[in-house]
């Protein structure tokens, strides 16, 4: 009995551990072959098989799993000898915690769960789209471009130290040496999604100007144009505010003389050179943009004599003074005169 006791004491695998000794080892040796175990079921088992007559199927008992210590041996963890993990042959020393046996290359910037990121078939990420979902900065246009170190700046390359999600913990250079127009000086907010676009591939190509859209003749490169000495704050958006001197210098017709609308929308579009004007010349006055007139003028000033829009002309075109063109063309026509207005009267359509 005193010697029974003794040889239970010698086991290096504490006192704690109840398997029986040959349900691992043979008495040829403590030395476990290779061929002992077998995998079914991603658990490693030391399978004990029954003989049966010829022909006859064989039946597999497992004598032991590892599927009963709460961790199942998966991927890489098939093929590495037991002692990388049991360094002690006392099992239930053994940590089921990944940085355990792997040394934390990223200096628990991302925690000590690799599972979140890596499998145990390798160690690549191939998830890296979803995790930057879960932590609420989606990778979108440029950044689902660019390098993970392009962010997350580190000595080794592999520390992931949290920067934030907000714009300008990576910008803040950016924004502090934009000049056109100057960020900083105008006070601008350092949201940058306030003005950009995150799904775009550049900066330029993403100013969301949405509050005033830049479209046709806006669609201009130089935001000093509008925003004069880079000034931005209060820009009026009406457009007699940027168009006044077009407005004074307008001769065809002559816009102040005329006293015309300084809300230019009346008349025009946002089309580059202020054409085609939207102005209803031809259902309020006179077909000129339909009907037989059409593309048979230039400038207003073609019929409107010297700019007077109250003023227009039938007869320096369709001269009729002519006694034979009288004749021919307006014989029997009773009161016929000579004079624009009396044209219209007749020919309201320009037929």
């Amino acid at each position: 009995m005193g010697l029974s006791c003794s040889l239970l004491a010698q086991s290096p695998h504490g006192e704690s551990f109840k398997v029986n000794c040959a349900d691992c080892h043979t008495a040829d040796s403590w030395d476990i072959p290779a061929d002992h175990w077998t995998f079914r079921e991603a658990s490693l088992v030391k399978p004990e098989v029954t003989v049966l007559p010829e022909n006859a199927e064989a039946t597999v008992k497992a004598i032991f799993t590892h599927e009963e210590t709460n961790f199942p041996l998966e991927g890489g963890h098939r093929t590495i000898d037991c002692r990388f993990c049991h360094e002690t042959m006392v099992f239930s020393e053994a940590s089921t915690s990944c940085v355990s046996c792997h040394t934390d290359v990223h200096h628990m910037t991302v925690g000590d769960d690799c599972a979140r990121c890596h499998t145990s078939d390798n160690w690549l990420v191939d998830n890296i789209t979803e995790l930057h979902q879960e932590n609420g900065f989606p990778l979108l246009g440029m950044h689902a471009q660019i390098s993970c170190n392009d962010c997350h700046d580190s000595e080794s390359g592999m520390q992931f130290t949290r920067i934030g999600n907000d714009c300008i913990n990576c910008h803040r250079e950016d924004y502090l040496a934009t000049t056109s127009p100057n960020h900083a000086a105008a006070g601008y907010s350092l949201d940058c999604m306030e003005c950009h676009d995150v799904n775009a591939l550049s900066w330029g190509a993403s100013i969301l100007h949405d509050f005033f859209p830049l479209e046709k003749g806006h669609d201009i490169a130089d935001c000093n144009a509008c925003h004069i000495n880079g000034v931005y704050e209060n820009t009026p958006t009406d457009c007699f505010s940027c168009h006044q001197d077009d407005y004074n210098q307008a001769a065809n017709p002559n816009h102040v003389a005329l006293k015309f609308s300084i809300d230019c929308k009346q008349c025009h579009t946002l089309d580059v050179n202020w054409m085609p004007a939207t102005f209803d010349h031809d259902g309020m006055y006179f077909p000129i943009y339909s009907g037989n007139h059409k593309d048979e003028w230039n400038d207003c000033a073609d019929c409107h004599i010297g700019g007077n829009l109250n003023s227009f002309s039938c007869i320096d075109c369709h001269e009729h003074n002519d006694p034979n063109d009288l004749a021919d063309e307006h014989d029997g026509v009773n009161g016929y005169i000579y004079a624009s207005p009396e044209c219209l009267r007749c020919h309201p359509n320009g037929d």
